[in-house]
């Protein structure tokens, strides 16, 4: 169907009119590639309502340009194919050229009609009727047919013939003499201008059905700039099915690139002149880069050829008519480099690299040339490579660095220092996405270099795997670049230094060995009340000793907190932290309940977005704040930085990120996002017995909120004795002591879980933090009944002085309750419902109330048409972005609906949902 073509096919209905017997009209259709000029001469014939017209057709084309009379042989087979019996063997029963082309004659020589010796025939064919002759692509004509139109538009006899050709702009034989010749006698020539958006809005309703969101058809009306061709490529490539387009999918419109019009404009490229074809390559190979200056130049072209060359792209609609020369639509650029063999690509992005190293441009734009070559014979390509690395590091780029490193080593075979510059360079970039690619270019560099001092800073640029099972050479690599440091450590600032971060690494490989971590204790007693933190290396190796005497708990929280903080008063929250030993640091400050410090600390931080800045410094950002909020008493807020955090790729989640965003998981209680955490942790795979052991309970927690109990507590019991094999005691990291006593409590083995809730106690005494004292006396409390209301009286006491706000609320509930009645119990309760309110906490209010007997009814009734949605689709199991793609609202969106649930409901979280929804 045609669009906006009314004007047009106005006029040329007028031409038609216009022609009389001895004057015939000529009307030319101009325009660029794919502007509608085929479909309109397609459509004419049918929008001639009432018209007695007899039509001859004819498609011009480059391969059969050199066929003489080629043009003319289609314009006579088609007024054959529609024509009758009778009408064909009367035309064969007339001598000259008729009989011969009835008599299938082909060979060119023999069929050499005039228009004279054909007019017999074109009367015959037409009778009283106009002659309407329709060719498509007149540049394309071969030289005698456009003599023999020529000679019947000037001497056209009795007929009344109409000429209507289109001539596509840009093309290499518009320039023919008998094409202007004949284009020159058109009384009008009509260039077909771009769709609107109205006709953009009813071509995509043709295609997919009416409805389509606003910013989908502005997106194909802005990508395809108005081309049909353009516009039904992309429609057909994005083949929306279902439901009309949506704003979402205007992403993948803006971002398709359509194989089927590559392939045409291809066609059309290899078809053009050279100069043409090499203007399009330059302007491929130089991708925006180095102006309009260096496009003739690297082309090869004088400014009157490039001019020339450029003018007849801009006119097919495939160059921007602009300053800077750019294509019309990604898909262009597709089309030239495909039009050109491996060769001819190599040598074009070889002189853009040449012409751009020449020109002093960037050398990212130098470096991206010569990615796509072969070999680089220049002497300063490696130099180049090298420099682009470093502005891709600077500008939080790794994974390009990494990739200009690996080229640059293609070109440098030589095993020398350079070489080894080269593999510790790109060890460095790969540090933060690759460390298994990192050792392994560490290990090759190490033989390459020649002091001590650079084979340490490079075994130092293999990063520290927090948590995790290194490489079995790592602690060699350390040990032997230790060994060789250590001689100077005394004399040289610098070699002092190195000393300490290799120790560090060489205690930290030996986290899960009890000598070790023993021998890590006795280093860290050994520096005194007032270790040195001074300088980095110096906190470095602070962290893992006071991390290691954390593991094994052997000295108290409070001043494992206090040497903790000493490190992080002195380490900001900056960019690349998630590949050093601090999150250690976070760790212990958490486990030892300074949750205000580490607070405090985030509050500076401002990773996403920053410059060095990694996905994997964001999820730990992201795991550390969810801990906090947690911790606070915010449920909800917690919830959605766990949501961000699980939008990250698997391989931006590390070990001490994992570990946090369990116990949060933990504390939150929620069965999808557990279940969440650990397929995420299934596909990246868990090393290390921290994650490995954090994972487990958490497992063993989904396993009992689906009634698997035994299970569960099989796996805690299983988790405790690895822990204790490595000499791991510390319940607050790992605690799975806790859920093991209300397992056995529920299995009816109130005997076991009374010994394991007294090991728990005793060990949280010796702890000291407030909230794991708290939780332990109220745990063991809780198992003696009326005997342990003094043991819940002193949990309250000692929580009072805890952070953990919410934690206090759950053991005034509970000694509310065991209390029964009374002052007492009656304060307890009412002082749980005044935290639990402040701390949004409703379902512990819920309970308070109960407790108190002012319990209400839940508000289910109250609730949205949109929020019993979320609802349903949360008792399928879902995920908030699972929920938010079936729904096809904002992640966000499905969060706020969540959070008014949970306060109507009077519930806590998700974990509470199933079967609140009334039926």
């Amino acid at each position: 169907m045609l669009h906006e073509r009314a004007p047009e096919l106005s006029r040329l209905t007028a031409a038609l009119s216009a022609a009389t017997p001895g004057a015939s009209t000529v009307t030319v259709l101009s325009g660029p590639l794919g502007i509608g000029r085929t479909a309109l001469l397609r459509e004419l014939p049918a929008a001639l309502p009432g018209e007695d017209v007899r039509v001859l057709r004819a498609n011009a084309a480059p391969a059969e340009q050199h066929f003489a009379y080629g043009v003319v042989r289609q314009l006579l087979d088609s007024m054959l194919s529609g024509a009758s019996r009778q009408d064909r063997e009367r035309w064969r029963d007339q001598p000259g050229p008729a009989e011969r082309l009835m008599s299938g004659i082909d060979d060119p020589a023999a069929f050499e009609p005039s228009p004279e010796a054909l007019r017999p025939l074109l009367a015959d064919f037409c009778g009283d009727a106009r002659l309407l002759i329709l060719l498509d692509d007149l540049q394309w004509s071969d030289p005698a047919s456009l003599r023999w139109l020529v000679r019947l538009v000037k001497e056209p006899g009795d007929l009344r013939a109409a000429l209507v050709c289109s001539l596509r702009d840009g093309e290499q034989g518009t320039g023919h003499p008998l094409v202007g010749q004949l284009s020159g006698s058109a009384a009008q020539t009509l260039r077909l201008a771009p769709l609107s958006l109205d006709a953009t809005r009813a071509v995509i309703a043709e295609h997919c059905g009416p409805g389509a969101h606003e910013e989908y058809v502005r997106a194909c009306h802005e990508a395809a700039r108005g081309n049909p061709l353009f516009l039904t490529s992309i429609l057909l490539s994005t083949a929306v099915s279902g439901p009309a387009p949506t704003a979402e999918q205007a992403r993948q419109v803006r971002t398709v690139r359509p194989a089927g019009l590559r392939e045409r404009l291809a066609s059309y490229l290899r078809t053009g002149p050279q100069a043409v074809r090499d203007t399009a390559s330059a302007v491929a190979a130089l991708g925006g880069h180095g102006g309009p200056g260096l496009v003739p130049e690297l082309a090869g072209l004088d400014e009157i050829g490039y001019g020339a060359a450029r003018r007849a792209l801009c006119e097919a609609g495939l160059l921007a008519d602009a300053p800077e020369p750019r294509f019309t639509h990604p898909a262009v650029r597709e089309a030239v480099e495909s039009a050109l063999s491996v060769v001819e690509r190599e040598h074009w992005h070889a002189a853009a690299a040449d012409l751009l190293f020449s020109s002093g441009r960037p050398a990212d734009e130098v470096a991206d040339h010569m990615m796509d070559v072969t070999a680089c014979g220049h002497p300063w390509s490696v130099m180049a490579l090298r420099a682009a690395a470093d502005d891709a590091l600077r500008g939080g780029a790794p994974e390009n660095a990494a990739c200009y490193l690996r080229r640059a080593l293609l070109g440098h075979r030589t095993q020398d220092e350079s070489r080894a510059a080269l593999l510790v360079e790109l060890a460095t970039a790969e540090r933060g996405f690759d460390p298994e690619a990192c050792r392994r270019h560490v290990v090759q560099a190490l033989p390459l270099l020649t002091t001590a001092r650079d084979r340490a800073a490079a075994v130092l640029r293999i990063p520290p795997l927090l948590l995790g099972a290194a490489h079995s050479s790592v602690p060699e690599l350390l040990s032997d670049a230790l060994d060789e440091t250590a001689p100077f450590a005394g004399e040289d600032a610098q070699a002092r230094e190195t000393a300490l971060r290799l120790e560090a690494r060489m205690r930290h490989c030996g986290h899960e060995n009890p000598g070790e971590l023993a021998a890590a204790t006795e280093r860290l007693r050994g520096l005194g009340d007032q270790p040195p933190v001074g300088s980095a290396a110096e906190r470095e190796l602070l962290t893992v000793l006071v991390f290691s005497a954390t593991l094994v708990g052997a000295l108290p929280a409070a001043d494992a907190a206090r040497t903790a903080g000493l490190v992080l008063e002195r380490e900001p929250a900056v960019p690349g932290g998630a590949h050093t030993v601090l999150p250690l640091a976070v760790i212990t400050l958490f486990t030892s309940e300074s949750v205000r410090e580490v607070a405090s600390w985030l509050s500076s931080a401002q990773w996403p977005g920053v410059p060095h800045a990694t996905d994997a410094d964001g999820v730990l950002l992201f795991a550390a704040r969810a801990f906090v909020l947690v911790s606070q008493g915010r449920p909800t807020l917690a919830r959605e930085y766990v949501e961000r955090a699980m939008a990250a790729a698997d391989t931006d989640w590390r070990e001490a990120s994992m570990m946090i965003l369990t116990t949060v998981a933990l504390e939150l209680r929620d069965t999808a996002l557990s279940e969440g955490i650990l397929a995420r942790a299934r596909r990246r795979g868990a090393t290390g017995l921290a994650l490995t052991a954090s994972l487990q309970i958490l497992q063993a927690s989904v396993d009992a909120q689906r009634g698997l109990r035994a299970t569960a507590l099989e796996r805690l019991l299983a988790c405790g004795r690895q822990l204790d094999h490595s000499g791991w005691r510390n319940s607050a990291l790992f605690p799975w002591r806790s859920q093991a006593v209300g397992l056995y409590q529920r299995l009816g083995d109130d005997a076991a879980a009374l010994r394991l809730a007294e090991e728990e106690l005793a060990w949280a005494t010796e702890w000291g933090a407030p909230a794991a004292l708290g939780r332990a006396l109220r745990l063991k409390g809780r198992l003696q009944g009326a005997r342990g209301i003094p043991l819940l009286r002193d949990a309250a006491t000692v929580l009072r002085a805890s952070q953990f706000r919410l934690e206090l609320a759950r053991t005034l509930v509970l000694l509310g309750r065991q209390l029964g009645s009374g002052a007492e119990a009656e304060a307890a309760l009412r002082e749980a419902g005044a935290i639990a309110a402040a701390y949004g906490a409703p379902w512990l209010v819920e309970q308070a109330e109960h407790g108190l007997g002012t319990a209400r009814a839940p508000k289910a009734a109250h609730l949205t048409r949109s929020e019993r949605k979320v609802i349903a689709q949360v008792n399928r199991g879902l995920t908030n972005q699972e929920i938010a793609d079936e729904l096809g609202v904002s992640s966000r969106a499905v969060e706020k609906h969540l959070t008014n649930s949970y306060r109507k409901l009077g519930i806590s979280g998700r974990h509470e949902l199933a079967g609140a929804l009334p039926a």
